[in-house]
């Protein structure tokens, strides 16, 4: 039987269970309780939007869209994202998914942190985006189903997850703060890290080389 949250279906494939296998085991539990409950909100917005995600691709993209903040997964130095992007790939690559689909959850993860682009792509990338910045910024929170809401928490509690979830940023980022310019990743470590300042957009304009 498929497992049922608040009315919603996780997907009962064996790539579902090794990722739910995986994320448990190598993350912590509050991004395992975090990216979860970033696929239920993801296929919430779904339905209000009229959209049809595939959903086993929505669950892989969510559970491992937080993976690169805590285990880099690359040898190169690059955003969080990106790695946690190129370890899903691998993932579904392996597990037998096409070139396609494994492309899908790898942009779907890319671009989970950049306003205002990947709400206007595909049902899978627009519902991954969305379903995060209803757990992290509580987009749409006053709009929903205050039972469902409940039975998803009770599942997969928040608790502290505000400080905690900034605490796991923080340490995700701080020893490689060049990856985060030019993104809101920058905004974290200007917050917490004493005497960070980002080169901004502007610096690098005028400090590049031509002579106007």
């Amino acid at each position: 039987m498929p497992e049922v949250v608040a009315g919603l279906e996780i997907p009962e494939t064996a790539a579902v269970a090794e990722a739910t296998r995986r994320i448990q085991e190598t993350t912590s539990p509050l991004i395992y309780h975090h990216s979860r409950r970033v696929f239920f909100f993801g296929q919430i917005h779904a339905r209000k939007l009229g959209v049809a995600p595939d959903p086993e691709l929505l669950y892989l993209a969510a559970m491992f869209h937080d993976t690169g903040l805590l285990t880099p997964f690359s040898d190169v130095e690059q955003r969080f994202e990106v790695d946690g992007a190129d370890h899903a790939r691998k993932f579904l690559l392996d597990q037998g998914f096409s070139k396609d689909a494994a492309d899908t959850v790898w942009t779907a993860i890319a671009l989970h942190t950049t306003p205002g682009i990947p709400d206007r792509m595909g049902p899978e990338i627009a519902t991954t985006y969305l379903g995060v910045l209803t757990d992290v910024r509580g987009l749409g929170l006053d709009e929903m189903n205050h039972d469902q809401l409940d039975e998803i928490l009770a599942v997969h509690p928040r608790g502290d997850f505000k400080n905690g979830f900034l605490r796991a940023y923080v340490d995700g980022l701080k020893d490689r703060p060049e990856t985060t310019n030019g993104t809101v990743n920058s905004d974290v470590l200007e917050h917490f890290i004493p005497g960070f300042q980002r080169v901004t957009t502007v610096e690098r304009m005028l400090g590049a080389p031509w002579p106007s």
